[in-house]
């Protein structure tokens, strides 16, 4: 089975999570994909660089949730989910997806 990168386990979840909820007007719902995909996510991170990676990575994954709704106001809901997204997703590749572990 081919393994998916930890960092597009990480960004799906803050742009579903995010997508989820607006669609179907549940939060819970939009919330429930970023926890899944968050705890899925850690793991990888876990098993690829080790638990203080993951812990920071996790922070991180928190970090870019909490950050995206502040920066919504400025700049759209959208492009802030992207790019949180994206910054989440390049700190995974370079901590724990580059060196193909």
């Amino acid at each position: 089975m081919a393994r998916v990168p930890s960092a597009v386990v990480a960004a799906s979840g803050l742009v579903g999570g995010y997508g989820v909820a607006r669609w179907t007007k549940k939060r819970q719902l939009g919330g429930a994909v970023l926890a899944v995909a968050g705890a899925a996510a850690a793991q990888q991170w876990r098993q690829r660089a080790g638990g203080k990676a993951a812990g920071a990575l996790s922070a991180a994954y928190v970090a870019a949730f909490a950050g995206s709704h502040p920066l919504a106001k400025k700049v759209g809901a959208w492009p802030a989910v992207f790019g949180v997204a994206g910054a989440v997703a390049l700190a995974s590749w370079a901590v724990a997806d580059r060196n193909g572990r």
